[in-house]
Protein backbone atom coordinates (compact mmCIF):
# COMPACT_ATOMS: atom_id res chain seq x y z
CA UNK A 1 0.00 0.00 0.00
CA UNK A 2 1.35 3.51 -1.13
CA UNK A 3 0.09 6.02 0.65
CA UNK A 4 1.03 9.55 -1.00
CA UNK A 5 0.38 12.39 1.82
CA UNK A 6 1.60 15.95 2.72
CA UNK A 7 5.42 16.12 4.32
CA UNK A 8 5.67 16.71 8.04
CA UNK A 9 9.31 18.10 9.24
CA UNK A 10 9.63 14.17 10.88
CA UNK A 11 10.07 13.57 6.70
CA UNK A 12 13.18 15.87 6.12
CA UNK A 13 15.87 12.81 6.63
CA UNK A 14 14.19 10.47 4.81
CA UNK A 15 13.38 13.17 1.76
CA UNK A 16 16.61 14.00 1.96
CA UNK A 17 18.32 10.16 1.33
CA UNK A 18 15.62 9.99 -1.40
CA UNK A 19 17.05 12.67 -2.99
CA UNK A 20 20.83 11.85 -2.86
CA UNK A 21 20.09 8.48 -3.37
CA UNK A 22 18.05 9.03 -6.87
CA UNK A 23 20.46 11.77 -7.96
CA UNK A 24 23.19 9.53 -7.59
CA UNK A 25 21.61 7.08 -9.55
CA UNK A 26 19.67 9.36 -12.12
CA UNK A 27 22.46 11.60 -12.76
CA UNK A 28 26.01 9.45 -12.74
CA UNK A 29 27.45 10.30 -16.08
CA UNK A 30 25.26 13.57 -16.59
CA UNK A 31 25.98 15.24 -14.29
CA UNK A 32 29.93 15.89 -12.37
CA UNK A 33 31.26 13.02 -10.01
CA UNK A 34 32.26 15.52 -7.75
CA UNK A 35 28.72 17.34 -7.23
CA UNK A 36 27.10 13.21 -6.55
CA UNK A 37 30.15 12.20 -4.42
CA UNK A 38 30.00 15.11 -2.29
CA UNK A 39 26.25 15.16 -2.05
CA UNK A 40 25.28 15.51 2.17
CA UNK A 41 22.58 13.68 3.59
CA UNK A 42 22.76 15.87 6.65
CA UNK A 43 22.97 19.34 4.44
CA UNK A 44 20.03 18.06 2.70
CA UNK A 45 17.83 17.02 5.58
CA UNK A 46 18.53 20.69 6.88
CA UNK A 47 17.05 22.11 3.44
CA UNK A 48 14.38 19.77 3.45
CA UNK A 49 13.36 20.89 6.94
CA UNK A 50 13.70 24.00 6.10
CA UNK A 51 11.59 23.94 3.38
CA UNK A 52 8.65 21.79 5.02
CA UNK A 53 8.42 23.73 8.04
CA UNK A 54 9.20 27.40 7.22
CA UNK A 55 9.08 28.93 3.86
CA UNK A 56 6.54 31.30 2.58
CA UNK A 57 3.91 28.78 2.17
CA UNK A 58 4.18 28.89 -1.94
CA UNK A 59 5.63 25.02 -1.74
CA UNK A 60 4.13 22.11 -1.78
CA UNK A 61 5.78 18.87 -0.55
CA UNK A 62 4.67 15.87 -0.39
CA UNK A 63 6.10 11.91 0.04
CA UNK A 64 4.76 8.63 -0.97
CA UNK A 65 5.01 6.38 2.17
CA UNK A 66 5.21 2.73 2.25
CA UNK A 67 3.87 1.91 5.98
CA UNK A 68 6.74 -1.23 6.25
CA UNK A 69 9.28 0.40 4.70
CA UNK A 70 8.78 4.08 5.07
CA UNK A 71 9.34 7.15 2.53
CA UNK A 72 10.34 6.43 -0.84
CA UNK A 73 9.51 8.83 -2.82
CA UNK A 74 8.70 12.46 -2.30
CA UNK A 75 7.93 15.34 -5.06
CA UNK A 76 7.29 19.42 -4.44
CA UNK A 77 5.59 22.24 -6.68
CA UNK A 78 4.20 25.84 -6.49
CA UNK A 79 4.48 28.58 -8.97
CA UNK A 80 6.42 28.82 -11.95
CA UNK A 81 9.38 30.03 -11.67
CA UNK A 82 10.23 31.30 -14.74
CA UNK A 83 7.80 33.65 -16.64
CA UNK A 84 8.99 32.20 -19.81
CA UNK A 85 6.52 30.11 -20.68
CA UNK A 86 2.85 30.41 -20.08
CA UNK A 87 2.21 27.18 -17.44
CA UNK A 88 1.50 28.67 -13.76
CA UNK A 89 2.62 26.10 -11.77
CA UNK A 90 5.87 24.11 -11.70
CA UNK A 91 6.65 20.40 -10.74
CA UNK A 92 10.13 21.50 -8.77
CA UNK A 93 11.38 18.27 -8.15
CA UNK A 94 9.52 14.20 -8.62
CA UNK A 95 11.65 11.30 -7.19
CA UNK A 96 11.10 7.50 -6.41
CA UNK A 97 13.96 5.69 -5.17
CA UNK A 98 15.50 3.38 -8.14
CA UNK A 99 14.23 0.00 -5.85
CA UNK A 100 10.60 1.35 -5.96
CA UNK A 101 10.42 2.84 -9.62
CA UNK A 102 7.80 1.33 -11.95
CA UNK A 103 5.66 0.53 -9.42
CA UNK A 104 3.06 3.60 -10.18
CA UNK A 105 4.32 5.54 -7.11
CA UNK A 106 6.37 8.26 -9.09
CA UNK A 107 2.71 8.65 -11.79
CA UNK A 108 0.80 8.87 -8.20
CA UNK A 109 2.99 11.52 -6.58
CA UNK A 110 2.64 13.96 -9.85
CA UNK A 111 -1.05 13.57 -10.16
CA UNK A 112 -1.42 14.53 -5.88
CA UNK A 113 1.39 17.43 -7.15
CA UNK A 114 -1.16 18.63 -10.03
CA UNK A 115 -4.16 18.48 -7.61
CA UNK A 116 -2.28 20.34 -5.23
CA UNK A 117 -1.39 23.35 -7.92
CA UNK A 118 -4.92 22.68 -9.36
CA UNK A 119 -6.94 24.15 -5.62
CA UNK A 120 -4.28 26.77 -5.57
CA UNK A 121 -5.77 28.08 -8.94
CA UNK A 122 -2.98 27.15 -10.75
CA UNK A 123 -4.61 25.21 -14.13
CA UNK A 124 -1.64 24.41 -15.90
CA UNK A 125 2.34 23.30 -15.01
CA UNK A 126 5.55 22.78 -16.33
CA UNK A 127 8.17 20.22 -14.98
CA UNK A 128 12.15 21.27 -16.04
CA UNK A 129 13.93 18.01 -16.49
CA UNK A 130 17.82 17.28 -18.39
CA UNK A 131 17.50 16.59 -21.84
CA UNK A 132 19.89 13.15 -21.33
CA UNK A 133 18.08 11.69 -18.25
CA UNK A 134 15.68 8.85 -19.60
CA UNK A 135 13.17 9.57 -16.55
CA UNK A 136 12.41 12.44 -18.94
CA UNK A 137 10.20 9.52 -20.99
CA UNK A 138 7.79 9.29 -17.60
CA UNK A 139 6.91 12.97 -18.20
CA UNK A 140 5.83 12.16 -21.82
CA UNK A 141 3.67 9.04 -20.78
CA UNK A 142 1.94 11.20 -18.40
CA UNK A 143 0.75 13.61 -21.24
CA UNK A 144 3.25 16.25 -21.01
CA UNK A 145 4.53 18.27 -24.32
CA UNK A 146 7.97 19.10 -24.70
CA UNK A 147 7.57 23.22 -24.70
CA UNK A 148 10.71 24.53 -24.24
CA UNK A 149 14.34 23.91 -24.28
CA UNK A 150 17.26 25.37 -22.58
CA UNK A 151 21.44 25.54 -21.71
CA UNK A 152 22.78 26.71 -18.84
CA UNK A 153 25.77 26.42 -16.70
CA UNK A 154 25.69 24.44 -13.51
CA UNK A 155 27.94 22.92 -11.06
CA UNK A 156 30.86 23.80 -13.46
CA UNK A 157 29.08 22.37 -16.52
CA UNK A 158 26.75 23.01 -19.13
CA UNK A 159 23.61 21.17 -18.97
CA UNK A 160 21.21 21.08 -21.53
CA UNK A 161 16.85 21.11 -19.83
CA UNK A 162 14.02 20.38 -21.45
CA UNK A 163 10.46 21.62 -19.91
CA UNK A 164 7.43 19.22 -20.01
CA UNK A 165 4.02 20.82 -20.05
CA UNK A 166 0.31 20.66 -19.13
CA UNK A 167 -2.03 23.36 -20.32
CA UNK A 168 -5.10 21.76 -19.01
CA UNK A 169 -4.78 20.10 -15.52
CA UNK A 170 -8.12 18.86 -14.34
CA UNK A 171 -8.04 17.27 -18.09
CA UNK A 172 -4.99 15.42 -17.41
CA UNK A 173 -7.08 13.70 -13.97
CA UNK A 174 -10.11 13.19 -16.05
CA UNK A 175 -7.83 11.17 -18.21
CA UNK A 176 -6.62 9.13 -15.68
CA UNK A 177 -9.51 8.58 -13.76
CA UNK A 178 -11.35 7.53 -17.15
CA UNK A 179 -8.44 5.12 -17.45
CA UNK A 180 -9.26 3.61 -14.00
CA UNK A 181 -12.52 3.77 -14.70
CA UNK A 182 -12.20 0.40 -17.26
Amino acid sequence: MIIIRDSRPTDAAAIASVHVDSWRSAYAGLLPDKLLIDMCKKSQTARWARAIGGGDGSQTVLVADIPTVGVVGFGNCGPARSKRLRHAGEVYMLYVRPEHQDRGIGRKLLYRLFDSLVVRGMTSAVVWVLAENPSRFFYETMGGRCVAERTGSQWDADLREAAYGWDDLAHVRHRSDARKAR
